[in-house]
C-alpha cells in the first residue's frame, strides 16, 4: 500500500533520541524544521539553539553554513549553557518569545534536572507561544516525557548519487517514531526534499504476503512531511 498524503503537522514538541556518533538526529530535526517553518506563514525570525555543555562536547556546533544549505536561511541564536539546568531555563525562556520561528534544545544523556516536570513545563511554553520546539537527547534513554512525538534516530545507507554511482547520495536516517499521538507508532527510513520542503518517509519493513521470498517485488509504504503533498 502506498500513500502519498502528507501527515498532519507534528506536534509543538517532539523529542528525539540518537547517538552523538553520527549526526542522525541533528539531521532528522533539522529536515522537519525545514518542513515546518516553510509553512508557517512569516515564519522567518531567528532559530534559537541551546546546548547543554556536554552535548557540545561531544556533538560540536551547528554549522550556520551546513544549515543554510538546507534552506534553512534564517539566523541562529546559539547559547553555550554550562549544565542541564541552565539550558533548560534557557530553552523555557525562549519558547515564550514568540518572534522566535523555533527553539532546538540539546541535553546530553539523563541529567536530573531533565524529568518529568522539566518536559510538562517545555511543553506549556511551546503551546503557550505557538513557538514549536525540538529537544535532541544525544546519548539518553527514553525516560517519563510529555512530548506527543518521540523518536529514536540513527544513520543508513543514504540515497544514490544521480551523478557519481560511487559517491554517496542525499543522507537518509532511520527512524523509528516510538510514541505519537497522530495514529500507530512506527520505523522508517526518512529522507529531506530541500527543494520541496519536505521530509520522505519510507517504511523500513514494507508488508508483504506471509511466506513471500522475494523482497524485492514488495513496494514500500512512502509518506511526506510537509511540502505540497
Amino acid at each position: 500500500m502506498t500513500s502519498s498524503a502528507s501527515d498532519p503537522a507534528p506536534p509543538a514538541f517532539t523529542e528525539t533520541f540518537c547517538s552523538t556518533r553520527d549526526g542522525a538526529g541533528t539531521g532528522l530535526v533539522l529536515a522537519q524544521m525545514d518542513a515546518v517553518l516553510a509553512r508557517m506563514p512569516g515564519g522567518k525570525g531567528p532559530v534559537l539553539w541551546v546546548q547543554e555543555a556536554r552535548a557540545a562536547q561531544e556533538g560540536g556546533v551547528p554549522c550556520q553554513r551546513g544549515i543554510a544549505e538546507l534552506g534553512l536561511n534564517m539566523p541562529i541564536l546559539r547559547i553555550a549553557a554550562r549544565s542541564a539546568a541552565d539550558a533548560l531555563w534557557a530553552m523555557e525562556e525562549g519558547l515564550e518569545c514568540a518572534a522566535l520561528s523555533a527553539v532546538v534544545g540539546e541535553i546530553w544523556g539523563n541529567p536530573k534536572a531533565l524529568d518529568f516536570t522539566a518536559t510538562k513545563r517545555l511543553a506549556l511554553r511551546s503551546r503557550q507561544s505557538g513557538v514549536p520546539f525540538w529537544l535532541l537527547r544525544p546519548d539518553g534513554v527514553a525516560d517519563l516525557s510529555v512530548a506527543p512525538d518521540r523518536w529514536r534516530v540513527s544513520a543508513t545507507r543514504s540515497s544514490d548519487n544521480p551523478w557519481d554511482a560511487r559517491a554517496p547520495g542525499r543522507a537518509r536516517w532511520l527512524a523509528d517514531l516510538f510514541r505519537t499521538r497522530r495514529g500507530a507508532p512506527a520505523t522508517w527510513v526518512a529522507g529531506h526534499d530541500p527543494a520541496a520542503h519536505r521530509v520522505d518517509l519510507v517504511a523500513a519493513l514494507p508488508d508483504r504476503a506471509l511466506g513471500e521470498g522475494d523482497d524485492r517485488a514488495a513496494q514500500p509504504a512512502l509518506r511526506s512531511v510537509g511540502g505540497g503533498g
